[in-house]
């Protein structure tokens, strides 16, 4: 997917939370690797304010049914960084939980 998105010149974007929980779970090498990537502009990371943290409070509580089944602070940031820029196609691993979380609008997720 990186490959294809380099070849066809994508715009990646994220946000810090998801930079952080990336690197928590790749190795050493590979989390030394990864961060050197974002350092050269592999991706833009989106910042926020903390008054942004109120509607991802939401978004995590809205989605948060059970102790197994809860949205964290990275996947909140994304959703809200979709409602912001209206960009709905995102490249993740974790199709269960970006199958069910919705912009305001009702728009699903276009998962890559």
């Amino acid at each position: 997917m990186f490959k294809r998105a380099s070849e066809e010149l994508w715009s990646l974007a994220t946000t810090w939370p998801c930079v952080v929980e990336v690197s928590h779970l790749l190795s050493p090498p590979q989390s030394f690797a990864m961060l050197r990537w974002v350092a050269a502009g592999g991706v833009s990371v989106f910042p926020f304010d903390q008054h942004a943290l109120e509607a991802m409070v939401e978004l995590m509580r809205r989605y948060t049914e059970t102790p197994k089944i809860k949205m964290d602070l990275a996947d909140a940031s994304l959703v809200w960084l979709a409602s912001d820029t209206g960009v709905t196609s995102i490249m993740t691993m974790d199709q269960r939980d970006f199958s069910r979380y919705r912009l305001p609008d009702g728009r699903a997720f276009e998962i890559l």
